[in-house]
């Protein structure tokens, strides 16, 4: 059900895997505290839920949102929606512990009428009690062979199901801050930096979305996302970038008008700068 890396490598990690209708729950649990990286592309939903994870350091990138350095994330949950790239890297703190579920896009209905995959939203390190309370209910049903288990997860599989299309439509990590953008400013602001990454985007253009002054917005922004608006961009072209790097089959100038830069040296410039490699080595290391 996936298209990338493992998140870890096998001989690290312990793992339960069940199959139910529509979905796939896995269990991990790291067996020693080695630094770990990954990058995936998944063409099923995924809602990891991460019991017991901790680092010392590290970063997680999802496409449509801003880049996270948490180092806490136990209790936290994270939802990819298909096709949403995902990639970054951590050294652990603790021994990681968490249970994933691949749903298929058709059990997830996030509007009446219309495709699944058209709505979803990324969101990433969020709580959710209810959601919590479900995932408790079935992490023990998995890796059971048992008739009536079966069945008794594949029904709670559907109300987990309804349980991540009940989140509020607002993406998780879109938070006010104190002096910063509220959640509607930064909702819009980030889906019009993600449907216009390949073009210049005047200050100015992004203050009058936000309805503030460029002064007024350079601040906000800053103190929302923790790096100004063109360096938010920026990162966001890259980000893109490497899902792009991911297919073989586009080459990397192609990739640079793609994503909005003006030659094969300006991005191999700003690429290098952000991941600490070039395009093609990244590219050479994914293969």
């Amino acid at each position: 059900m996936s298209n990338g890396r493992e998140l870890v490598p096998p001989r690290l990690v312990v793992r339960q895997v069940a199959d139910w209708h529509g979905v796939r729950a896995e269990t991990i649990k790291l067996l020693c505290a080695q630094p770990l990286e990954f990058h995936r592309i998944e063409q099923s939903h995924l809602l990891v839920a991460l019991e017991q994870a901790q680092r010392y350091d590290g970063e997680t990138l999802v496409e449509g949102l801003p880049k996270s350095t948490r180092r806490d994330l136990a209790h936290k949950l994270t939802f990819i929606p298909s096709g949403c790239a995902f990639s970054g890297w951590m050294k652990p703190r603790v021994s990681l512990e968490a249970t994933l579920f691949y749903f298929d896009p058709a059990m997830l209905r996030f509007d009446a009428g219309r495709d699944a995959a058209a709505t979803a939203r990324p969101r990433l390190f969020f709580e959710n009690e209810n959601i919590w309370q479900t995932v408790a209910k079935l992490k023990p049903l998995i890796g059971s062979a048992d008739s009536v288990d079966r069945a008794y997860a594949e029904a709670l599989s559907l109300v987990l199901a309804h349980e991540i299309t009940r989140l509020e439509d607002e993406a998780i990590g879109l938070l006010p801050v104190r002096g910063g953008l509220a959640a509607w400013q930064q909702k819009r602001i980030v889906e019009f930096i993600e449907a216009h990454l390949a073009e210049d985007l005047p200050l100015a253009a992004l203050a009058t979305l936000a309805q503030l002054s460029t002064y007024h917005f350079a601040r906000a922004f800053k103190r929302s996302f923790g790096i100004p608006p063109h360096r938010y961009h920026t990162n966001r072209r890259v980000e893109r970038a490497r899902a792009l790097l991911a297919n073989p089959a586009i080459a990397v100038a192609d990739v640079a008008v793609e994503v909005g830069f003006g030659g094969a040296s300006a991005f191999s410039a700003a690429f290098r700068k952000i991941t600490g490699q070039t395009p093609t080595d990244y590219r050479r290391a994914l293969a």
